[in-house]
């Protein structure tokens, strides 16, 4: 009877034989090595390292071997693959390496160097809050109202019931164009949009006129000979101040925020009677610790605007009949109310021009 045959090649696989193990790898490393960039280190990988290269189809044939080969061929093909891997690794640090460098020589941007790219622009921060306070108004109901700037004396004054003697016709106050005896001015207040409105239309008229005006005021931080106003004008049957206080609170807390109200102060207006100033309640402190606000200054509430009941010579001098019908108006500065909602100390740079001041509102304010 015979013992076991222990005559047998461990290396008869072609592919796991040392000179065989030793040749495809020391091919992966030239090739690596002469690797001239990533694209081509990806392509080696492949070639040298992937499922389909001849060190992997090589340890695939591990399996062929007689149990006693096998420890001897899979460390003989491990120390390859690990080699090569090795080098892959290393290959790989020194081109990315070199690639950032040359990413940074190439591609470098000379900040100094003139462009052709243009600014892009934006709207104008105070059209943008004329237009805002606009569509606060459509939203209840109301139609938006035009008028020119350049405005009949008539329509300024006479309409409004400033007499020919009032103080807002003298030099100091109104703009007035040449010659004199053709009574033009630059409007003073949006408020001639207002009379031509009831000459032109029949009650129930809702209406807010949104616009430029102009008078002699000397320009510093609080003050310009051009500005803009918006004034509301409402006339139907039964309106009343209740009416002017629901809508001014309204508007107030839709400009500066839930929970700010308004309240009134006796005042004379021309064209309305009774008349009031309005505050509105501040923003900042909301009248709570009111004395360390720098905003309102102690007082919890800040002057906005005016307003009052259509005095019934306005409507009269309109063709509108005051036993039927009575109305109520209101004005505020869109620029004072711009400078309200941002915290601005100085009115000037609304009108300065500077696309830097413009920009930071681009499309919403």
């Amino acid at each position: 009877m015979s013992g076991p045959n222990t005559d047998y090649d461990p290396v008869e696989v072609t592919p796991l034989k040392a000179d065989q193990v030793e040749a495809m790898r020391e091919a992966a490393l030239a090739a690596i090595a002469d690797a001239p960039d990533l694209d081509a280190l990806k392509q080696v990988r492949l070639d040298h390292a992937g499922d389909r290269s001849p060190i992997a189809l090589a340890n695939r044939e591990i399996g062929a071997l007689p149990p006693q080969a096998r420890k001897e061929a899979g460390q003989r093909i491990g120390q390859a693959r690990g080699a090569i891997n090795q080098a892959l690794a290393a290959r790989q640090s020194v081109l990315e390496a070199e690639h950032e460098e040359r990413m940074l020589v190439e591609e470098t941007v000379d900040v100094s160097l003139p462009t052709t790219r243009r600014r892009r622009g934006s709207r104008h921060p105070l059209t943008l809050q004329s237009e805002l306070i606009a569509d606060l108004f459509v939203a209840m109901g109301y139609e938006v109202a035009e008028g020119p700037v350049v405005e009949a004396e008539w329509l300024n004054f006479d309409a409004l019931n400033l007499g020919p003697d009032h103080p807002a016709r003298t030099m100091q106050d109104t703009f007035w164009t040449e010659p004199a005896e053709d009574h033009v001015v630059l409007r003073t207040q949006t408020s001639p949009v207002q009379a031509r409105t009831l000459l032109t239309r029949k009650p129930p008229i809702y209406v807010v006129c949104p616009g430029r005006v102009f008078r002699t005021d000397e320009y510093d931080a609080t003050h310009s000979p051009m500005f803009h106003q918006v004034e509301g004008l409402v006339v139907d049957e039964g309106i009343t101040m209740a009416h002017l206080k629901g809508t001014l609170d309204h508007f107030a807390s839709q400009l500066f925020g839930d929970g700010i109200s308004t309240r009134f102060r006796p005042s004379y207006f021309p064209f309305t009677e009774p008349s009031a100033e309005v505050d509105v309640l501040c923003f900042v402190c909301r009248n709570v610790d009111a004395e360390s606000c720098r905003t309102c200054r102690g007082e919890g509430w800040i002057e906005w605007g005016g307003c009052g009941v259509v005095n019934p010579r306005v409507l009269v001098a309109c063709g509108v009949d005051p036993e039927v019908y009575s109305g109520f108006a209101f004005g505020m500065g869109i620029d004072r109310s711009f400078m309200f909602r941002h915290d601005l100390e100085d009115l000037r740079p609304l009108f300065e021009g500077d696309v830097r001041f413009s920009s930071a509102f681009g499309t919403e304010i």
